[in-house]
């Protein structure tokens, strides 16, 4: 009998109801989506250890980019274990990232905060991101767009949970809202994040299947499906994949979708107070949740619409309509708050739908055989941007406000920046075609393969 956590263990009956997978994947997006949240840590971090932003900023891009590294190098891996065994690891290493984080705020060493939440948790957020991917799609030939737009909607929305329950913790444990309240807080509300979490991942790992090989969706037929010249039927090997021009203009476009919804992101609240002198911190901070539910509906409702406008279609809006929207903000200066909320708001719902297109674009360009590990290895282009966009908002913003700029006017010169990033993502995306047939891999060596692993 294999093993409760390998792939032979986990294939599912003929009858089983394929919507219990999103549910499944989104128990573990859901949960590592918390890093999006991980701001509302930064102040009583920074008292707590008693230093600066950039100290305690460094630890989210640490974990951005371990996800990144971890998705690359472990993509082959989880493709190999299956679901089960690639949820159970990756939730082992997130909670046990927030386990050791508890441990350095409990002995005052930062150190050790930069390698639980940052080093270890940012193994298990890459591991949990690519986990699902591959699973649903092989569960939703029919609809590759609506299946992954479920899970990783999860990911996106993770923080709408995790913010307001962290904040909650912290005033529970602490005895109150100040900020030495807050700091007091911090090593339980870690600690009891960290068993929640254990928790709801590992049901998500029971719920999970593989579909039962002579499965397929009711009333759906493969050799009915209309060809499409995007869309190929034949599988190309991760390895082979990387050798492509295909994934390396895909990775410039994700780079540049991904670094362009940072620049919006990184500097939300401080930007429209200085648009608009009248938004109070209250406002801003509402704002700054408007943008995280539309970096969440992006992420279904766009990758949605994909599997009806083509992956290739969805990307020319999202870089196109997403370089006007660049160019609005910076010509009119702040105008009009409306118009700066709708483009804000625009540009990051193409972040979001960047993110949960890509695997079906990825499965459409190279086939479902090891789109998983293929996925993880061009979500290196994630954590280089990781790195770019804060980089590239900041050092702008410092550089204006040496030169004596302010308010909107510190931000032109990293919105044209945006602007031309998206302009060569524009360019890449253009440039895409369907992958030479002398990269796929025939089924009979994907059989030898499997039964070689």
């Amino acid at each position: 009998m294999p093993h409760i956590l390998e792939r032979e263990a986990i294939v599912a009956p003929r009858d089983f109801n394929r919507w219990l997978i999103p549910a499944a994947a989104l128990a573990i997006h859901l949960c590592i989506g918390q890093v999006y949240a991980f701001s509302v840590f930064k102040n009583p971090l920074m008292g707590h250890f008693g230093t600066g932003e950039v100290a305690v900023g460094w630890i989210f891009s640490v974990a951005i980019a371990m996800l990144g590294l971890s998705a690359a190098f472990g993509g082959t891996w989880v493709e190999k274990s299956g679901p089960r065994k690639s949820m159970v690891v990756a939730g082992s290493f997130w909670v046990a990232g927030f386990l050791v984080a508890t441990l350095g705020i409990a002995t005052g060493q930062l150190w050790l905060v930069y390698l639980g939440y940052g080093g270890i948790g940012g193994i298990g957020l890459g591991i949990g991101y690519i986990s699902p991917v591959s699973t649903l799609m092989k569960w939703f030939p029919d609809r590759p767009g609506l299946a992954t737009g479920l899970a990783i909607m999860g990911f996106g929305g993770g923080a709408l949970i995790a913010s307001p329950m962290s904040n909650g913790l912290m005033s529970f444990y602490g005895g109150g809202t100040e900020p030495e309240q807050l700091q007091s807080g911090l090593m339980q509300t870690f600690l009891t994040l960290g068993v929640v979490y254990a928790v709801i991942i590992t049901l998500g790992a029971i719920v999970i299947r593989v579909p039962h090989p002579e499965w397929k969706p009711t009333g759906w037929d493969p050799e009915q499906v209309e060809n499409k010249p995007m869309q190929t039927k034949g599988n190309v090997s991760a390895n082979s994949a990387i050798k492509t021009y295909q994934f390396w203009l895909l990775w410039i476009v994700l780079f540049c979708n991904v670094t362009a919804g940072i620049g919006i992101l990184e500097n939300a609240a401080p930007m429209i107070r200085d648009y608009f002198d009248t938004i109070t911190p209250a406002a801003a901070a509402g704002f700054v949740g408007l943008l995280s539910i539309a970096n969440m509906a992006g992420r279904f409702i766009w990758s949605t619409t994909s599997d009806y406008l083509g992956r290739k279609n969805n990307y020319m809006i999202y870089l196109g309509v997403g370089l006007a929207m660049y160019l609005l903000i910076a010509l009119t200066s702040g105008a009009n708050l409306v118009l700066f909320i709708i483009a804000t708001m625009v540009i990051i719902s193409f972040y979001g739908g960047g993110f949960a297109t890509i695997p079906a674009y990825l499965k459409d360009m190279f086939g479902v055989y090891q789109v998983g590990a293929i996925h993880g290895r061009l979500l290196t282009a994630w954590s280089a941007a990781g790195i770019a966009g804060p980089l590239i908002v900041n050092s702008v913003l410092e550089a204006q406000a040496d030169a004596g700029l302010t308010g909107a006017e510190l931000y032109t010169l990293s919105l044209f920046i945006m602007v031309g990033l998206l302009a060569v993502g524009f360019v890449a995306n253009l440039l895409v075609r369907p992958v030479d047939e002398k990269h796929h891999i025939s089924e009979t060596e994907i059989r030898e393969q499997e039964h070689a692993s």
